[in-house]
């Protein structure tokens, strides 16, 4: 037996090809968009893709399931709570299949969502590992608060909250110590609110070092569970439905996109991503454009600044940023939605000021001062007194809130967030200078913590 785990950073995603070498046989779990890496791994085996188990539908990313299940002939697996729309085999509780050597069986666990399973691996009748989906993290729980309004089957978060509570206790802690425990995300993901570093575990070590394991009524494991999740992006819904159908395959639809040549001029008022470095782009882009730039969780935040009811062009520093792009576009199923990708900037129009960073330093009452950082982050690492709380995800919808009778100042934790949301501020407040304290606020923040 051999279990290889794939990792996307930017979406802080596993996903698991088992093979039964004596049957020559794989069975992939919770797939990513882009299947070329699983046919490589069954190609290096000589070995053939038999089935493809969902653990449940996805929110923040896109399978291939479907598309490999063409391609293949696999059989896909699922809960039949999920209600898919493709060709499938319902895989519940009570029901489990063989390949070589190897079972899985499954398990239901809801609690991150009613249609969330669990598959337990076992060999010659010992359990071996558990892929637990978004159901059991390294260090922390799936959240409960992603299907009220999304999927075959919604519930409320406090409902799911219960769920988990069960889920955790009466299944998979009842599961050998041993048993190897393989999570579908890692840190970073939002579908937790703080997971581990680590990419597998134990039941063992999840039960001494799990701080959602500890004892716990389920009164008081649903209040700290509910508590303080982050934000939800605004792709997520658009997310499960997509997978509940099955998404389109993934090489035709990335070369559907269109690529406009450079200099191409853009249809007016349309939405902008520009992703060039952010000095570039404060030195001219397009008529309110939004700055996210290349970088590690670039398909997030595109995703939680723009809903999957609008469309955009994409702009890239050069060709081979522009078709990395596009690939991470589609990894949340967004590439449908590009008019147009192209390389430079088209016309500049628009510029914005940089700051003077020791003025701002000696008089930041003079200023505005915005904090994109998520609500939490706001509250529990202050770095100034009289900052505005409005998080990256809500500020193109509550931008006109902001005063401006003074410049503005915009900052994050880092540098990356900020980026993005001043050029959100600038085009919603024409005619006042808005300001990206940029990569400097990690020296504010020093002198807060030091107070």
């Amino acid at each position: 037996m051999k279990i290889e785990q794939f990792e996307d950073k930017g979406l802080a995603h596993f996903s698991y090809a088992i093979l039964s070498e004596s049957a020559r046989e794989i069975v992939l779990i919770d797939p990513a968009r882009d299947p070329q890496p699983y046919y490589a791994f069954a190609k290096a085996h000589d070995a053939q893709i038999v089935s493809v188990i969902e653990t449940h539908p996805h929110a923040d990313f896109v399978s291939s399931h479907l598309e490999i299940a063409q391609a293949t002939g696999a059989v896909i697996r699922v809960s039949k709570l999920l209600g898919a729309d493709y060709a499938h085999e319902a895989f519940d509780e009570g029901q489990e299949f063989t390949v070589g050597q190897l079972t899985f069986r499954a398990l239901n666990t809801p609690g991150h969502s009613p249609d969330s399973l669990s598959i337990v691996l076992s060999r010659e009748g010992q359990d071996q590992a558990v892929f637990t989906g978004d159901t059991l993290f390294i260090g922390d729980v799936g959240r409960p608060d992603l299907r009220e309004s999304a999927g075959n089957m919604t519930a409320k978060r406090e409902e799911l909250a219960k769920q988990m509570y069960h889920s955790l206790r009466d299944k998979l802690m009842k599961l050998d110590n041993k048993v190897l425990v393989y999570p579908a995300h890692g840190a970073g993901s939002l579908c937790g609110k703080a997971l581990a570093g680590g990419s597998s575990s134990t039941i063992a070590d999840e039960k001494f070092g799990n701080p959602m394991l500890r004892e716990l009524s389920e009164e008081e494991f649903v209040k700290e569970l509910l508590a303080d999740q982050p934000f939800i992006p605004k792709y997520f819904g658009y997310d499960v439905d997509l997978n509940k159908a099955g998404a389109p395959a993934y090489a035709p639809s990335v070369q559907h996109v269109k690529r406009l040549a450079p200099g191409t001029s853009l249809e007016a008022g349309a939405i902008i991503i520009d992703t060039r470095p952010e000095a570039e782009f404060k030195k001219g882009h397009a008529q309110g454009a939004i700055n996210i730039q290349q970088g590690g969780k670039f398909e997030t935040w595109l995703g939680s600044i723009v809903g999957p009811e609008e469309s955009f062009y994409l702009i890239a520093a050069d060709e081979a940023t522009g078709e990395d792009l596009i690939q991470k576009t589609a990894k949340i199923g967004y590439e449908a939605l590009i008019k147009g990708a192209l390389v430079g900037t088209p016309a500049t129009e628009a510029t914005m000021p940089v700051l003077d960073v020791a003025v701002f330093r000696q008089h930041p009452e003079q200023y505005t001062i915005v904090d994109i950082r998520s609500a939490a982050e706001h509250r529990d690492e202050p770095i100034f007194v009289d900052a505005l709380s409005i998080p990256l995800p809500e500020l193109r919808e509550r931008a006109r809130e902001i005063p401006s009778d003074k410049p503005v100042v915009v900052h994050c934790a880092g540098g990356y967030r900020s980026a993005a949301g001043s050029s959100i501020v600038a085009d919603a407040l024409p005619g006042t200078d808005v300001l990206d304290l940029s990569e400097a606020v990690k020296s504010f923040q020093s002198a807060s913590a030091s107070h």
